[in-house]
């Protein structure tokens, strides 16, 4: 069996190595890719402790070298974006085996590298707003943390679709980058968002892309009645749901990976989102979120790693791969 080069994760669980691995076969369901640039999300320092040895990285643009018997729309040569099953090895190595159904076609107008940044977050941002949501032309969405990787994707497909944007930020640079994204108002996260939204009218939509159970009370106030929060960030406490109950207003969940580990029926609808976003993308509809590029190391996924704790990334942190 042929072998590959990847960057797993180190025995201390903290930093980073080069690996020399098989490489996967495909199943029938599955593509194999070559893969050209990866990206970095939080849920990567999220799984890191607990994957020592493993290949991490849930973002990836690449090119098909071989399709399973039940592949149905590629071919080898493609080139093709995803962000994968997050129970499978992952896109930080020179080849990834991934189920074709979360595989759509990567935008011809990027660099593999601007491409990178888009899967997971665009996927994300999409479910919270039309899934969950259910976001509609002329109402007001808040999203929480605009200037992260879902919220900066996420204000461009709430503008596009009719809305009116309101987001968060709190330093000149990540104002300046929530308003390029197309926000039509900016708040601070870190004053009173009561305050500030108020002049803004009913709020209809609320996109929580940071610190869940912080945000609850104030997310509670701000809610239009019968209103819709989406969260993407876990809490480790209770939170208060009642405060909820005399607005009629709802709460839900948003976790991309929930389609690919539970195996639900709609999970080729991840297809048919990345293939929705790629044409948005190629007519200009969308801007890449893509703000740093490395290659692709073990020193290089240390450094990313530590510049996503510390939050000093807005837009998308990706990787070439030159392995």
């Amino acid at each position: 069996m042929k072998t590959m080069k990847a960057v797993v994760v180190s025995t201390d669980t903290q930093s980073f190595q080069y690996a020399e691995l098989d490489t996967p076969a495909p199943s029938s369901q599955d593509i194999l890719v070559r893969v050209l640039a990866s990206s970095i999300n939080p849920v990567d320092l999220m799984v890191r402790d607990q994957r020592e040895g493993q290949i991490l990285g849930w973002d990836a643009v690449g090119e098909v070298v071989e399709v399973g018997d039940d592949v149905k729309g590629f071919q080898a040569g493609d080139r093709v974006f995803y962000a994968g099953d997050l129970n499978r090895p992952g896109s930080q190595a020179e080849f990834q085996a991934v189920d074709y159904r979360l595989v759509g076609h990567a935008p011809m107008s990027l660099s593999p590298e601007q491409s990178a940044g888009l899967p997971l977050t665009g996927l994300t941002a999409w479910e919270a707003l039309f899934e969950q949501a259910q976001l509609k032309p002329g109402e007001t969405v808040l999203i929480i943390n605009g200037s992260g990787g879902v919220g900066s994707i996420a204000i461009q497909l709430a503008r596009r679709a009719g809305a009116t944007v309101i987001a968060t930020a709190s330093r000149p640079e990540t104002q300046e980058w929530v308003r390029k994204m197309g926000a039509h108002h900016v708040v601070n996260h870190h004053k009173d968002l009561v305050e500030q939204t108020k002049e803004f009218g009913p709020v209809q939509v609320i996109f929580c892309c940071h610190d869940t159970a912080t945000n609850f009370d104030a997310m509670a106030e701000v809610i239009a009645p019968f209103g819709r929060i989406v969260s993407i960030v876990p809490t480790q406490s209770p939170l208060p749901m009642d405060r909820l109950f005399g607005k009629a207003a709802t709460f839900s969940w948003e976790l991309m990976f929930t389609k690919s580990s539970q195996q639900t029926l709609n999970i080729a609808s991840q297809g048919r989102i990345l293939n929705a976003l790629t044409q948005m993308i190629d007519r200009g509809e969308l801007q890449s979120t893509t703000q740093h590029t490395l290659p692709l190391s073990p020193s290089s996924l240390s450094e990313a790693h530590q510049m996503i704790a510390q939050g000093k990334v807005h837009g998308k942190l990706t990787f070439k791969h030159t392995l």
